[in-house]
C-alpha cells in the first residue's frame, strides 16, 4: 500500500500540474504534507530550497527525495516513474493536439488562461514558506532577506542558482565565521575593562 500511495501522489502531481517545475511544489506539497503527512511544512520547504539550487526539474527532484524517504530505492524509484511518465505522455498529447490547432482562439485561450491559476497557487506557497522562514529568523530579518535577495535576483546576479548557492555557503561556512567574530570582539571588549 505504501508504494502505491506513493505512485499515485506523484501521478497526480503530474498529472494535474499545468505550468512548468514551480507549478508543481503546491501539488507535491499537497500530497507529501498534507494528504500522506510524510513530512512538515519546515521538511518541505528545506527540501523545495535544495532541491533549487541543484540542477534539473524540481518535480523530479522532489519526487526522488521523497519517494526515497518513504520507501527507499524502490519508492525512488515508483515517485519517479508516477512523476514522469503522466508528464512525458501529456507533453506528446498536448504538443501534438496544440500544434494541430494554434491558430485557433480556444487553444490560445487554454494555455493563457492557465498562467494566473499557476501565479495563485505559487502564491500561496510562496507565503507558506515566508511564514516558516520567518518562525526561524524572525521578520525583520526574513524581510530583510527577500529585499537583499530580490534585488541581487533582479538586478544583479545573472542567474538565481548563484544566489542560492551564496545563501548555502553562508549557511555552512559564513553564519559560524560572523558568530566566531561576535565573540571575539565580545572578549576584546571585555578584555578592555
Amino acid at each position: 500500500m505504501k508504494y502505491w500511495d506513493i505512485f499515485m501522489a506523484f501521478l497526480r502531481s503530474g498529472l494535474l500540474c499545468f505550468g512548468g517545475g514551480p507549478a508543481s511544489i503546491p501539488f507535491v506539497h499537497r500530497e507529501a504534507v498534507e494528504r500522506y503527512k510524510w513530512m512538515d511544512n519546515e521538511e518541505f520547504a528545506e527540501v523545495v530550497a535544495i532541491g533549487n539550487t541543484l540542477p534539473g526539474p524540481i518535480n523530479t527532484k522532489m519526487a526522488g527525495y521523497i519517494g526515497y524517504k518513504v520507501g527507499g530505492i524502490t519508492g525512488l524509484i515508483i515517485s519517479l516513474i508516477g512523476a514522469v511518465l503522466p508528464t512525458a505522455t501529456l507533453m506528446v498529447i498536448l504538443l501534438t493536439t496544440l500544434s494541430r490547432f494554434a491558430h485557433e482562439s480556444w487553444a490560445r485561450g487554454m494555455t493563457r488562461a492557465m498562467v494566473p491559476v499557476v501565479g495563485v497557487m505559487l502564491s500561496i506557497v510562496c507565503w507558506q514558506f515566508i511564514v516558516i522562514a520567518a518562525k526561524g529568523l524572525g521578520w525583520v530579518i526574513t524581510v530583510a532577506h527577500i529585499i537583499i535577495i530580490g534585488v541581487l535576483i533582479v538586478f544583479v546576479v545573472p542567474h538565481p542558482a548563484i544566489v542560492l548557492m551564496g545563501l548555502f555557503l553562508w549557511a555552512l561556512i559564513g553564519q559560524s565565521l560572523f558568530e566566531k567574530f561576535i565573540r571575539l570582539n565580545k572578549k576584546a571588549k571585555e578584555d578592555k575593562e
